[in-house]
């Protein structure tokens, strides 16, 4: 029996159907040949390969676990598989998959009209258009709900006032799904508006300085009496259901894709600890990095397991956000520690673009904090647990 992938040690790859298998190995060579000889320079850059976009959708990438009006079909498994080869490519990367997907494209297709979905998902299936979604602002990213942003009615059309931030795509973004407080003021006086690029009073401005996802565009949005007719407004969703239900969905591809990030880190660190000859033989040789590499391999396992589980759950309709939480909370660690421990491997050369363990270090970071923050999670499982809500 030939030697299994070390990275796939428990053998997961064995529980994959051969569509899912066959989907995986697709955007693994994507990365392999086209995406990574390109990321260290669009990191140091601090840009964004534009020209991925239609390759990602050829793929079917964007919206992949959704049916109908352009979009793959796919299982969630599938598209946990084609997010977590995208982030061991680059978090940038699969973030701006995720914000199309999970956070552009779903709310159209689980809350909008029929006339929305035909008008938006199959351009946006195509990447022929671009979505963001607006949530966060200055003063509230763990309390959605207490937004400052506006939207009072003014005969067919609603006018928005308010300001979004840390928006993934906003700046490139041709539709933007932004949630307002109606002046109703009630429990579910949250709505979606669909915010056209070009319309008076929308702009988006690109925030600079990142030492994180620099290979992404992370924008801020400012609405100023921006006026959007009532046919662009989201009519099947009401309150925090709506925006909380997209980052649920987002989430859990999240958590599956971590894991990619943290297996490119093992790589790169067993491949150079293999080839680093320190004291007469490779570095690999000595206990202390066997046992940093043995640390990460178990880890990373324990990680895909989760992540499989929660993908086969979802597709069977049983998956709870206390379950989506866990996996987000402990994936997402694991990974940043493997990327810091991969760093440590590397020595001096871990910090330059040449090694991928600094630029996925930095870009978990984020990944730590976005989504539900990892102490927000911990308190979604302390109710859980309990039964007593932490959060106020």
């Amino acid at each position: 029996m030939p030697r299994p992938e070390i990275t796939d040690l428990y053998l997961i790859d064995e529980l994959l159907t051969d569509e899912e298998r066959a989907i995986k190995n697709t955007v693994a060579q994507f990365i392999d040949r086209e995406y990574l000889p390109i990321i260290g320079r669009h990191f140091e850059q601090g840009t964004f390969p534009m020209e991925v976009i239609p390759r990602l959708a050829e793929m079917g990438v964007f919206g992949a676990n959704l049916q109908g009006y352009g979009c793959a079909g796919l299982n969630n498994m599938s598209y946990g598989l084609i997010l977590q080869e995208l982030e061991r490519g680059d978090s940038g990367l699969r973030s701006f998959a995720s914000v199309q997907s999970s956070l552009s494209m779903f709310p159209i297709w689980a809350y909008g009209s029929e006339e929305q979905k035909e008008r938006f998902l199959p351009g946006m299936a195509k990447g022929k258009l671009i979505g963001c979604f607006g949530l966060t602002e200055p003063d509230f990213g763990s309390n959605p709900g207490g937004m400052r942003t506006r939207a009072k009615k003014e005969g067919d059309h609603w006018v928005l006032n308010g300001t979004k931030t840390w928006i993934t795509n906003g700046s490139i973004a041709d539709v933007a799904v932004v949630w307002a407080k109606v002046e109703d003021g009630g429990p579910e006086s949250i709505r979606g508006f669909l915010v056209e690029k070009g319309m008076p009073g929308f702009s988006a401005r690109e925030i600079k300085g990142k030492f994180s996802l620099r290979a992404s565009f992370t924008s801020e949005l400012s609405l100023q009496d921006v006026r959007v007719p009532d046919r662009n407004v989201l009519p099947n969703v009401r309150g925090l259901k709506g925006p909380l239900s997209c980052l649920n969905n987002a989430r859990a591809g999240i958590a599956f894709a971590a894991t990619g990030a943290a297996i490119a880190c093992f790589e790169a660190a067993l491949e150079y600890a293999s080839s680093r000859v320190q004291f007469d033989r490779p570095i690999a040789g000595y206990q202390l990095t066997q046992e940093k590499l043995a640390d990460m391999l178990q880890e990373i396992v324990k990680a895909q397991l989760l992540g499989h589980r929660l993908m086969r759950l979802k597709d069977e309709g049983k998956a709870t956000p206390a379950m989506v939480s866990m996996a987000k909370r402990n994936n997402v660690r694991v990974a940043l520690e493997i990327a810091r421990t991969a760093r440590s491997i590397f020595g001096a050369n871990g910090i330059t673009v040449e090694y991928p363990a600094v630029r996925h270090m930095l870009n978990l970071e984020s990944v730590y904090t976005y989504e539900g923050t990892h102490e927000v999670h911990t308190l979604v499982l302390g109710k859980a647990i309990t039964g007593l809500d932490a959060f106020s």
